[in-house]
């Protein structure tokens, strides 16, 4: 399953809390756009309205080969998920200090996922708690690297 684009910024900003794996609708076009990588999850966001999911502000470049009239790159797209899923992320974006944000778009076989999560925000403590971390990997590494 080669992945397309991920959301960086979410993983900095967020603790990813759960996952769901969903369909997207997308027009011919896009999907060819999309397996071309002219995908960009940044900024965009999960939303329910009644019994659906819908993906918020995710731009899709246009195909260059496609004539395409009236074309919005950042139009609001269904999300495909089971009945139990939908009631489940509805749950938590009511909830108060969740969010809904896509993760990943990749291929699995001819389709195009998107990779959902639910998560919860970090604090700037978090975040640098987490660089201090990483860093002090990286020098035990490279300590070890240098003595074997």
């Amino acid at each position: 399953m080669p992945t397309l684009t991920t959301n960086k910024k979410a993983f900095h900003d967020y603790h990813i809390l759960e996952k769901y794996e969903a369909g997207i609708v997308l027009t011919g076009p896009e999907v060819k756009s999309t397996k071309q990588g002219q995908i960009n999850l940044k900024g965009s966001y999960v939303m329910a309205r009644g019994n659906e999911i819908w993906l918020i502000n995710c731009h899709i470049s246009p195909y260059r080969m496609a004539n395409l009239k009236n074309y919005k790159p950042t139009r609001d797209r269904k999300l495909l998920l089971n009945k139990k899923e939908i009631s489940s992320l509805i749950g938590k974006l009511q909830s108060k200090g969740l969010t809904v944000l896509p993760l990943s778009v990749y291929t699995k076989g001819s389709l195009v996922k998107v990779e959902v999560g639910v998560a919860k925000g970090k604090k700037e403590y978090d975040k640098r708690e987490i660089i201090k971390k990483r860093e002090s990997n990286r020098a035990i590494q490279r300590a070890l690297r240098g003595k074997m």
